[in-house]
């Protein structure tokens, strides 16, 4: 990562199309982000690869899709009513509401362990105001789940919430997914989609936002087997990362202390990447006991245990749920990816995350035969690998551009091409650049992407 910040990302992601201000033409809505043509990519090889790994890929995990508004007794039951609150103070002058931990954090206290009241009292301590200057208020609990109506017309009785988790619909659609599946204890349920949380003080781009993009898998086990799980999940969540070539001296541990568990968890483990803005959360490992399927069995009055098929015991299964946030991953194999050189910024993604594979370029744009060749080689290309053609400006601008959105590779037509057959064939992360038969270049790609070396795609 070296010493990217912030700003530099920032500036990359809306420059080259990765992400963009939320509403920018009317100025932006607070921390809302839209992801732009080359974001999208990356954003769905993400999605893609984690499914791909963690469902397709494990006989034990099968997927849902649940709905973004539930039933708003599934949030009475699974204590999101009552407990999914953070702590609050407000400006008295300017009314602005800060999370009391941000602000705490900020003057370099760490708030692990700290009640609110504790909080509270170390803010009186150190005489911390708001960042604008002015008294805090006394704080108070501030629930975060975003509030509207079913149907036309606005009551009590039709209140209903986005969801702040997409974990409830996994619980409540457990015996749907029993009645009609094959699954047997153990096994997981994974979804992925869209979360939505009032926060009180987003902000670090897209670390902490809204509305957002979560990957989580509940594992249903029996209680006596959830230690074992526990550490099998926190091994694969570890090798994910590195799959997605982050660096292990930015990932660190953190053991949630007891009386900092959720109302629903008997153990969570942090992982904790090391952002320019402080080591922060990235994804989170928890045990949810049998606490989940007890509350909704127990509210809708629908059984939920599971009755084993070889020993007819019927139990409650318990649960460990690895929880990944896609967009915080995002932002993680940005800041991974970003790389400064003597002559250019190169965004070096593992080649299944980078939004292009491969760049087709003619040498000049208006020379006729070497177009065409050039749109006859990327059409070939492209109905097997994510392609780009290319004939704007100088071949070295070409190149800086697709250097800094992470093309893994660019093919160059150029006289040579029309005479002998053969094209330039450059590697991003060397810039080193090799002649290949054209007819031969499928071939070439397919072994690059596999994992071959550039250095020997010439003599194969």
């Amino acid at each position: 990562m070296g010493d990217v910040d912030m700003q530099k990302i920032e500036s990359l992601a809306k420059r080259r199309g990765f992400i963009y201000p939320g509403s920018d033409i009317y100025g932006g809505l607070a921390n809302s982000w839209d992801y732009g043509p080359m974001g999208v990519e990356v954003k769905n090889n993400l999605r893609q690869g984690w499914w791909r790994r963690f469902v397709l890929q494990r006989e034990d995990v099968v997927g849902i899709d649940g709905a973004l508004i539930m039933n708003t007794d599934v949030w009475k039951a699974s204590g999101h009513l009552e407990d999914f609150n953070d702590p609050l103070v407000e400006d008295k002058k300017t009314h602005e509401r800060y999370r009391l931990d941000d602000l705490l954090e900020n003057e370099g206290v760490n708030v692990g362990g700290m009640s609110m009241q504790d909080m509270f009292d170390k803010v009186k301590e150190l005489n911390i105001k708001s960042p604008k200057g002015n008294e805090l208020t006394d704080p108070k609990m501030f629930n975060m789940m975003f509030q509207t109506y079913l149907g036309p017309v606005k009551s009590d009785d039709n209140i209903v919430y986005l969801r702040p988790e997409t974990a409830q619909a996994i619980f409540v659609n457990f015996k749907n997914i029993l009645d009609t599946t094959r699954a047997r204890v153990p096994f997981g349920v994974a979804q992925t989609g869209r979360a939505f949380r009032n926060e009180i003080t987003p902000g670090n781009f897209i670390f902490r936002t809204r509305e957002f993009d979560q990957l989580e898998i509940e594992y249903f086990c029996r209680e006596k087997e959830w230690e074992k799980y526990f550490e099998h999940w926190l091994k694969e969540m570890h090798k994910w990362l590195e799959y997605c070539g982050v660096d292990k001296k930015n990932i660190t541990k953190y053991e949630t202390p007891k009386k900092d568990l959720a109302h629903y968890s008997k153990r969570t483990v942090d992982i904790q990447y090391k952002f320019p803005f402080g080591t922060k959360e990235l994804y989170g490992l928890a045990y949810r006991t049998d606490f989940d399927l007890k509350a909704h069995a127990k509210t809708s009055g629908v059984d939920l245990q599971y009755r084993d098929p070889i020993t007819n015991e019927k139990f409650t299964p318990h649960v460990v749920e690895p929880s990944f946030g896609l967009d915080r991953t995002l932002l993680v194999v940005l800041l991974e990816a970003y790389t400064e050189e003597k002559e250019r910024v190169v965004m070096k993604f593992p080649h299944w995350i980078a939004p292009i594979k491969v760049a087709v370029f003619p040498l000049l744009k208006n020379d006729a035969k070497l177009v065409k060749k050039a749109r006859e080689i990327f059409e070939n290309i492209l109905p097997n690998y994510a392609s780009e053609y290319d004939e704007n400006g100088a071949i070295g601008r070409r190149y800086r551009r697709h250097d800094e959105i992470g093309t893994p590779l660019c093919i160059t037509i150029d006289h040579d091409t029309l005479k002998d057959g053969s094209v330039t064939l450059r590697d991003r992360d060397s810039m080193k650049q090799v002649r290949i038969r054209a007819d031969e270049l499928l071939i070439k790609l397919n072994k690059f992407f596999q994992g071959e070396k550039f250095n020997t795609l010439a003599k194969t």
